[in-house]
C-alpha cells in the first residue's frame, strides 16, 4: 500500500492513539520560516496484521514530492504502532520524541497514548546512544558537504557560509542523546540556555567553526557516554512484544 493512499489515510486517522506536533515548534527553536510537522501512531485493524494486507505508515504533505515545504504547510506521518515500536527499540531519535512530547503539543490522543508514554523505559538502551550519534554524524557530514555538494538550503550557505540548519540539528541530537542516556528523559521544548543559543545559531549569529567545535564536543561526549552508561545494550524485545500483543488485543476489543 502506498503511504499516501486513501486507504492508508483512513486506517491512520480512524485508529490514532496519539498524534502530536513535532519539529522546531516542539523544540522551541522555530525562527518563523518552517512548516508544521506532526507525527502520530495508530493501531491498524486486524486484517492488516493477521491477514495478507499490510499497513506501516501514512504520509501527507501539503506540497507535492520534490517541493520544499514552507510556512503554513503540513508534513504529517502516522506510523502503525508495530512499526513505531520497532524503530523506537532501535533507538531512532525521530520517533522516540513521542515518548516525551508534553500534552500541550498533543493534537489527538486515546488512553493508549498515555500508556505509551508510561512505557518509555522499554525503549531506552545503549542503542539509543548509537542511533543519536549516527544521526548527529549524518547532519555534520551534510553541513560539511560530505554527503552531497548540493545543499537543500543554498540560501543559508550563501548568507552565513554554511547550512545553519544542519548544524543546529547535529547539536540538538547531541544534547538530546546525552540527556536521554543520563536521565532517561528528553526535555521538550529544549531548556535554556541551549534553546536561545540554538535559535541564534539558526539565525547565523555564530560562526561555522563555533558550530563545529560544539558538534565535536557533543560527538565525543555522546560516544563515551554510550560506551559507559549503565543501560542494557539493546531494548528487551520480549517485553515490547508482550506489550504490543496486549495493546492490540485491547484496542480491537
Amino acid at each position: 500500500m502506498k503511504h499516501g493512499a486513501e486507504e492508508a489515510r483512513g486506517i491512520a486517522l480512524n485508529n490514532t492513539i496519539l498524534r502530536a506536533q513535532v519539529g522546531s515548534e516542539l523544540y522551541g527553536v522555530s525562527v518563523g520560516d518552517g512548516d508544521r510537522d506532526e507525527m502520530g501512531i495508530c493501531i491498524e485493524p486486524p486484517e492488516y496484521v493477521i491477514g495478507l494486507k499490510e499497513f506501516e505508515q501514512y504520509q501527507f504533505r501539503t506540497q507535492p514530492d520534490g517541493i520544499r515545504s514552507g510556512p503554513g504547510d503540513l508534513d504529517l506521518t502516522v506510523y502503525s504502532l508495530r512499526k513505531w515500536a520497532r524503530l523506537s527499540a532501535q533507538g531512532n531519535p525521530t520517533v522516540l520524541l513521542l515518548l516525551f512530547t508534553p500534552e500541550q503539543y498533543w493534537i489527538d490522543s486515546f488512553k493508549h497514548g498515555y500508556i505509551l508514554q508510561d512505557k518509555k523505559n522499554l525503549f531506552i538502551s545503549k542503542d539509543c546512544g548509537r542511533k543519536f550519534l549516527g544521526y548527529l554524524n549524518s547532519q555534520k557530514d551534510a553541513m560539511l558537504g560530505l554527503r552531497s555538494k548540493k545543499t537543500n538550503r543554498p540560501e543559508l550557505t550563501e548568507v552565513y557560509g554554511y547550512d545553519t540548519k544542519f548544524a543546529y540539528h547535529a547539536i540538538r541530537l547531541g544534547l538530546q542523546g546525552i540527556e536521554l542516556l543520563q536521565y532517561g528523559h528528553i526535555t521538550l521544548p529544549i531548556p535554556e540556555p541551549h534553546r536561545s543559543t540554538l535559535i541564534a545559531l539558526r539565525k547565523g549569529e555564530y560562526s561555522r567553526q563555533y558550530a563545529l567545535d560544539w558538534i565535536d564536543d557533543l560527538q565525543d561526549g555522546l560516544a563515551v557516554l554510550t560506551k559507559n552508561v549503565d543501560l542494557p545494550e539493546h531494548a528487551d524485545m520480549m517485553k515490547i512484544n508482550r506489550w504490543l500483543i496486549e495493546t492490540y488485543n485491547d484496542w480491537w476489543k
